[in-house]
């Protein structure tokens, strides 16, 4: 496969990522042209120069901000966005407001995951729902570029009129694995890292924004980082170094009541029937417990995720992959959407998703994943919609669900284990 170096890339301020290990094909997150790793760096030689390489970072990107100074940005997060971006985007924003940068934080899809929900409303995130129509009726010549948080345009529906409008990329910041040519002022991409909240509080540590337990959005992003933090590191069993040492400083600042009030935000009754679609409609082999649970709205895409969450906790199972077909009336469209969570520390969700899908005609994986995690879109083109024949939904629902089975159980083995429907 082909790679090339973000040092190629001409004027640009890039921070470069730690290496991480060369993979097999299918092993960078929905990526046009995959960029593995330069060199590695001894395990013995990680921990010692992170502070110094923290520190390094925060300057480059004090000098991009600088340099854009009193203009305004358009903050594009995922589709679905997660509390990891929510929160970084926020810290983002606050840190911009040093150089009188202002930022509109957007997404084109929708807040469905009962903690996302109640993260905003608790929080009041200044997060913002931009449709591609809304975005059409906008007037982009306001903005003098755009920042990329916890993702690399590749999950965004946004990007492409945003690339169209001409507005340039001014901040990547992620811990995904690399994706295609980023031409960004600043770059910071650090697959190593367990969630972006940790890199963004290393840029609070380094001075960017002194956080002040005073300053009622100063707690409340404190808060949110926390969340982001523990919702990308499964409550912190996951977390590294690094990711520790982010918690340790936010817990100065945070309000562990609002955390809390977060994180017992109940799942709504929609949730819940998709979930008993999932055990009802599993089937485990090899330890695998896959399910189809048919059609969702738009606005319960979610649910798939936290299917695949309780699906992994069942006994003799180390991995679970829901999917469904999700309905955009906004839109008009219909997309295959699908999660795997796993315990087995030897799998990789990132190379199992790539190879079980593939690439589309330009490339690109239909998903990829991180550390115990990954997920899936496959757009459904001409075959989407009609569905007001119920005849017709259930054979296209069928068709769909005996192709992603097949695909994912192609790798599961099928041949040495009977099905087993529970």
């Amino acid at each position: 496969m082909q790679s090339r170096s973000l040092k190629q890339l001409d004027r640009l301020t890039v921070a470069q990522a730690l290496p991480v290990a060369e993979n097999t094909d299918a092993v960078k997150d929905r990526a046009t042209t995959p960029l593995p790793a330069e060199t590695k760096i001894q395990t013995e030689q990680r921990w010692s120069p992170a502070k110094n390489l923290a520190g390094e970072r925060a300057s480059l990107l004090q000098q991009t901000l600088e340099r854009h100074r009193d203009e305004r940005q358009i903050v594009i997060l995922q589709d679905f966005p997660d509390p990891d971006a929510l929160s970084c985007a926020w810290a983002y924003k606050l840190i911009a407001q040093q150089y009188n940068i202002g930022c509109d934080i957007v997404y084109a899809g929708a807040l469905s995951h009962q903690e996302n929900i109640a993260l905003v409303k608790l929080t009041n995130l200044p997060a913002q729902r931009w449709t591609s129509q809304t975005l059409k009726n906008k007037d982009l010549s306001a903005y003098s570029g755009f920042v990329l948080i916890d993702n690399q345009g590749t999950t965004s529906q946004l990007m492409p009129l945003v690339q169209q409008a001409g507005i340039p990329t001014i901040v990547v910041i992620d811990h995904h694995q690399m994706q295609a040519d980023l031409q960004a002022e600043f770059a910071d991409i650090r697959p190593n890292i367990r969630a972006t909240a940790t890199i963004m509080t290393q840029y609070l540590q380094a001075g960017l924004l002194s956080f002040d337990s005073s300053v009622g959005d100063h707690v409340k992003c404190a808060t949110a980082l926390m969340h982001g933090l523990r919702s990308d590191t499964n409550g912190l069993r996951q977390a590294q170094e690094e990711e520790f040492l982010a918690a340790a400083y936010l817990s100065r600042f945070y309000d562990h009541q609002l955390l809390n009030a977060v994180l017992q935000a109940t799942r709504s009754s929609r949730v819940m029937d998709v979930i008993e679609r999932s055990l009802k409609n599993r089937v485990v082999q090899n330890n695998f417990s896959i399910a189809g649970v048919g059609y969702l709205r738009y606005d319960d895409r979610d649910a798939i995720p936290q299917a695949a969450d309780f699906l992994v906790t069942e006994e003799n199972v180390h991995t679970a992959v829901v999917y469904g077909i999700v309905h955009d009336e906004d839109e008009e469209l219909e997309v295959v959407i699908g999660s795997l969570r796993t315990t087995k520390l030897t799998l990789d969700p990132d190379e199992f998703i790539k190879e079980a899908f593939g690439q589309d005609s330009q490339g690109r994986f239909f998903g990829g994943g991180r550390m115990m995690a990954g997920g899936f879109e496959i757009p459904m083109g001409f075959l989407g919609g009609s569905n007001e024949n119920p005849e017709y939904a259930r054979m296209k629902w069928q068709l769909f669900d005996s192709q992603i089975k097949q695909k994912l159980l192609k790798l599961v083995n099928p041949k040495d284990n009977p099905l087993v429907n529970k």
